[in-house]
């Protein structure tokens, strides 16, 4: 099963489309399922030191970025989108696009959650050339490239409710997704300069903990 990027429906809608509200409910609940934000939540904090800030990728809605400002993690976020009214009020938004974006430097880490398998090749060799020269551990979530996951997903989730943008979107997320060592080797996260590693739960997550060396 080769990589493949399709346009996301939820691309095409404004945040305040019922469809769009309908998927984030959907993203919501999946989360919670599979338990991404609870791994991010677990692995996090434990790579930092105290004055460490992270900045979180595709902060999205604020969910996880809230729960880890919770959690005692130093952290701000990168989006599109505006700064959404559950983000903390001490902590930074930065409202633009991961692709041009040059304020890495403050920071020590970088999260994603659900946010690299949007991008291309040359986009997260373009960005992770940006930002591996500044931060010292990269953390990210992702979907594992697996087609029984896109049947799974599409078998189960209409039991919850998921609409017709959350089925879509999910099926070209997973064709999107990763395997293997894919997603460090295009951030050009090589093993000269980084311990990496990745895996693959059973739930069809694509977990990686990049940590650079002394």
């Amino acid at each position: 099963m080769h990589r493949t990027l399709q346009p996301e429906l939820l691309d095409s809608l404004p945040s305040d489309h019922p469809d769009a509200l309908h998927n984030r409910r959907d993203l919501r609940l999946t989360n919670q399922i599979v338990g991404n934000h609870r791994w991010m939540e677990r692995v996090l904090p434990p790579l930092l030191c105290a004055s460490d800030r992270v900045l979180e990728i595709g902060a999205g809605t604020g969910e996880l970025g809230r729960r880890l400002h919770r959690a005692g993690v130093a952290l701000d976020g990168l989006d599109l989108w505006s700064r959404p009214t559950v983000w903390p009020g001490d902590r930074l938004w930065h409202q633009a696009d991961v692709r041009t974006f040059a304020g890495y430097a403050p920071y020590a880490a970088v999260c994603g959650n659900l946010i690299f398998h949007q991008f291309s090749g040359a986009d997260l060799a373009s960005f992770g050339e940006r930002f591996r020269r500044q931060v010292r551990v990269v953390v990210a979530c992702e979907p594992a490239r697996r087609r029984v996951s896109q049947i799974l997903y599409r078998t189960l989730a209409p039991l919850f409710g998921a609409n017709h943008v959350s089925l879509h979107d999910a099926h070209v997320s997973i064709a999107a997704g990763f395997r293997d060592d894919e997603l460090p080797r295009a951030l050009g996260l090589d093993a000269a300069t980084w311990e990496v590693r990745c895996t693959t739960t059973a739930l069809g997550l694509y977990q990686m903990i990049a940590i650079r060396r002394a």
